[in-house]
């Protein structure tokens, strides 16, 4: 039984009159970013009570992979595209897989 995926929830705060065009730039990026070999999963969270906030569940198969992530071209379109978009800087937080075991990832 394996446990070595690194999952990152990413903590982001846009400005109201940005949700939209946020969304589509992350839908954007998520769906080239699962096409990358170290990723093992990318979510999209949107807060149902404040639709300005998401979290972003990146899960890694390797402690390369994030940095590998972000020299990607469609994560370098996707921070420039966001960055003015930000009501606050983003926040993040690195969790150890625990279950399901990283097969069922």
């Amino acid at each position: 039984m394996s446990h070595s995926l690194l999952v990152v929830h990413v903590q982001v705060h846009v400005k109201p009159e940005h949700v939209d065009a946020f969304h589509q730039a992350t839908l954007a990026n998520a769906r080239e970013s699962v096409k990358e070999p170290g990723i093992a999963r990318f979510d999209v969270m949107q807060d149902a009570e404040d639709p300005t906030r998401f979290v972003l569940v990146e899960a890694y198969r390797t402690p390369q992979a994030p940095a590998a992530h972000k020299e990607t071209a469609h994560y370098l379109t996707w921070r420039d595209t966001v960055a003015p978009m930000m009501a606050e800087p983003r926040t993040s937080r690195k969790f150890a897989n625990r279950f399901p075991d990283d097969a069922g990832w």
